[in-house]
């Protein structure tokens, strides 16, 4: 995610403002409400430069209630919640390797079970440009205590960079998921400011740390050939091109979706293999824009019509809902105007409808929202049906000019009723 007050801003308020059909009033989109929230992150000195960013769900092996979220912050490392949004755990960020360096980043999160008989938290590290690993320890977790562990490869190489100084200019790791099939564990990772995606294979090291190999990478387009006939690029500061940040595996159908910011959703071989196909388009795709250098802003044309209807650009986090006989959801963070889409997650995704996460008995709404994640399966009492969690970019109460984020959790069966959506928790368990 680019700052909001900045590029990205500007291309969410055009989208929303050249897209004239009613689906792009959030104010009329159905609203679910927050459960529970996390301590506030300031992204500042007095905060530890926290700023959160995306939140990965860890269900413990014998005590559901006792699972924990592991959430990204930037400079800020990694914290772990129990499901009260009670703060287990802070993991700074590595320190720069040299004073002119960039120091650790860490951008976005996810699950690995079972991997040598260890659970992983595995983290993008975007300042120095690698993969890192944290073994879960569930005694740890049950216990109410600090439950991660790093078991990173001290020589965990670099992801897209050969140089540091390459890695200082901050063309590195963004966003990752996991995926694990018959051939081995894996981690997909996109390239900040760049619009490729590389395969990493994961390995054993000695001294029981994790580290990983590159298989393979692909490019996507940052070029895009309109209906009329027209060329159109997203307008975007120079010499970056369309990112893709959020990301998930469909690990029971081996497919890949990624979202390219400014674009769309991609469809694709989680391999990495044959050819993406664009499955859906944010609604300012095909937009006109020009960049103006003195205000760092773009000036956008007319809305040709080529864009799609559910999503208003940055589209962020991506996560699935898992049902049995291979049904279940696709949630995307529309994060321009502060919605989630919901697609099916069989055949051709079509679309089901849109939700808010709404302010509710003193836990306020969710705005501009990054990272998500979703599980079916019951997480003790309060979530005894599955839980949402999900990034707000804009937490509240506001504390002057700090930018304030946390992370939300929301009860799934209060998504399920606002679209007449599924409720099973029986269908799918990440551990199996």
């Amino acid at each position: 995610m680019r700052p909001l007050s900045r590029l990205s801003l500007a291309a969410c308020l055009a989208a929303c403002l050249t897209a004239a059909a009613p689906a792009a009033q959030a104010s009329d989109v159905p609203t679910a409400h927050p459960e529970v929230e996390t301590p506030a992150l300031f992204d500042d000195e007095a905060g530890g430069n926290a700023n959160g960013d995306d939140p990965a769900i860890w269900v413990h092996p014998d005590r559901p209630g006792r699972s924990v979220v592991v959430a990204t912050a930037k400079e800020g490392g990694l914290y772990v919640y129990d499901l009260r949004g009670a703060r287990l755990q802070h993991v700074p960020a590595p320190a720069a390797p040299g004073e002119d360096d960039e120091p650790g980043r860490f951008n976005n999160g996810d699950i690995v079970y079972g991997f040598g008989g260890r659970d992983l938290a595995v983290v993008s590290d975007r300042g120095r440009d690698q993969i890192r690993f944290y073994a879960v320890d569930a005694a740890s977790a049950a216990a109410g205590r600090a439950p991660l562990t790093d078991v990173t490869d001290p020589a965990a190489p670099f992801v897209f960079n050969t140089t540091q100084e390459q890695v200082n200019e901050a063309e590195t790791a963004y966003g990752l998921t996991a995926w694990k099939d018959s051939t081995g564990t894996y981690v997909l990772v996109s390239q900040r400011h760049r619009t490729t995606v590389a395969l990493l294979r994961l390995k054993a090291v000695p001294g029981g740390k994790v580290g990983y190999d590159k298989v393979r990478q692909i490019t996507l387009p940052s070029s895009f050939t309109l209906p009329n006939g027209a060329a159109w690029s997203p307008c975007l500061e120079p010499d970056e091109l369309p990112q893709v940040e959020g990301m998930v595996v469909d690990v029971q159908r081996d497919v890949l979706y990624a979202a390219q910011e400014t674009v769309g959703i991609w469809k694709m071989r989680a391999d990495l293999t044959g050819s993406p196909v664009l499955m859906d388009k944010v609604r300012g795709y095909g937009v006109p824009g020009t960049y103006d250098p003195e205000t760092e802003e773009c000036t956008f044309g007319e809305d040709p019509g080529f864009g799609g209807e559910h999503i208003t650009a940055d589209a962020e986090g991506l996560t699935i809902y898992y049902r049995a006989d291979g049904k279940g959801y696709l949630l995307a963070s529309s994060q321009g105007d502060s919605t989630f889409a919901v697609y099916r997650r069989e055949g051709s995704n079509a679309h089901l409808g849109r939700f808010r996460v709404g302010a509710d008995d003193g836990i306020d709404g969710v705005e501009h929202s990054d990272g998500a994640m979703v599980l079916n399966v019951p997480l003790g009492e309060e979530f005894d049906e599955g839980v949402l969690v999900v990034h707000d970019g804009v937490n509240l109460p506001a504390d002057g000019d700090r930018e304030n984020t946390n992370f939300k959790f929301v009860e799934w069966d209060e998504v399920a009723e606002l679209h007449d959506l599924a409720v099973d928790t029986r269908g799918w368990n990440p551990r199996r």
